[in-house]
């Protein structure tokens, strides 16, 4: 980037042909130019993306980085070529969880990166039902199971939000498992227990006496290509394909849910937006009770909760 001058001796901003951020010193300019190359790359929310990836920089929070701007800041020329890194990579469409390692979980910051699904915003509703649940149950420790919790986001919010209750976790990648474990040693929840093993399987010692079993399972379908670049190159093939018509998993979770919970227990599945109804049927016809699809703050049909007979 380079400073030229108008004819009524303004100076304005502009940028070399490769889009690089060379030269400006301006906090204000050095985002701007930083934010239009994340929007010609397609990124949904590039001028956050931008600020974020500049407070990862600099060891600071956003809203610090906006008061930078305000108060006129300007960067090093060492600072301008290493975000000018960052910028680049996240115009590639790498997560930008991946660049900062972080994810942020209702009140949670978890560790993240290549070899773990990246928690959604919109999981943060899905917990909610299972939250309540355990916070409602009418015993002094209720027990929580969370199956295929990648980065251990919904059993650390459930362990956390609720520290009265027992709460088990099972994954069965080594590469999520990684990031679950180091989530669980920074967040320090001594209430929460992990297994290495696959949810058709875990948790036999606890048949009966679940109160409840929450899952975000893989529910895309086989032949369905994620628009997003974040999604289809860099999250774990195994956390996003689940079959033919991507509901695979979600018949294993029946099977399991209806062996973990105790009568009553409360089953938490995520699921794709279109996918409630087939869930709902498939729930009902295994003899689970008041089988409900429940929108997300987009409206989006995101969860589907049934209970143990």
């Amino acid at each position: 980037m380079r400073r030229n001058e108008r004819p009524d001796g303004d100076d304005v901003t502009t940028l070399h042909p490769a889009g690089e951020l060379h030269g400006s010193r301006a906090l204000r300019d050095v985002l701007q130019v930083a934010a239009g190359r994340l929007a010609d790359a397609g990124v949904p929310d590039p001028q956050v993306d931008a600020e974020l990836l500049l407070a990862h920089l600099r060891g600071l929070s956003r809203g610090e980085v906006q008061v930078g701007v305000i108060r006129g800041d300007e960067l090093t020329a060492d600072e301008v070529a290493a975000f000018d890194d960052l910028v680049a990579r996240r115009a590639a469409r790498e997560p930008l969880q991946h660049i900062t390692g972080v994810a942020y979980f209702r009140h949670l910051e978890l560790a993240v990166g290549p070899g773990v699904f990246v928690p959604r915003p919109e999981t943060e509703s899905v917990a909610q039902f299972a939250i309540d649940a355990l916070r409602a149950a009418p015993v002094p420790e209720p027990i929580g199971v969370d199956l295929g919790t990648g980065s251990g986001a919904i059993a650390l919010a459930m362990a956390t939000e609720v520290p009265h209750a027992r709460i088990h976790a099972a994954e069965n990648s080594p590469y999520a498992f990684v990031w679950t474990k180091e989530n669980a040693r920074r967040i320090g929840a001594d209430n929460l227990r992990l297994v290495f093993a696959d949810l058709a399987v875990a948790f036999p010692e606890l048949d009966g006496t679940v109160d409840v079993v929450i899952s975000n399972p893989p529910y895309v379908p086989d032949d369905a290509v994620p628009r997003d670049p974040e999604v289809r190159l860099h999250d774990p093939h195994a956390a996003l394909y689940g079959g033919p018509d991507g509901l695979d998993v979600v018949r294993e979770l029946s099977h399991v849910g209806m062996r973990l919970l105790r009568p009553g227990g409360l089953l938490v599945i995520e699921h794709g937006e279109l996918q409630g109804r087939a869930i709902r049927d498939l729930l009902t016809a295994a003899g689970w009770r008041a089988a409900a699809t429940h929108p997300d703050l987009t409206l989006r049909d995101r969860t589907t909760t049934a209970i143990r007979p």
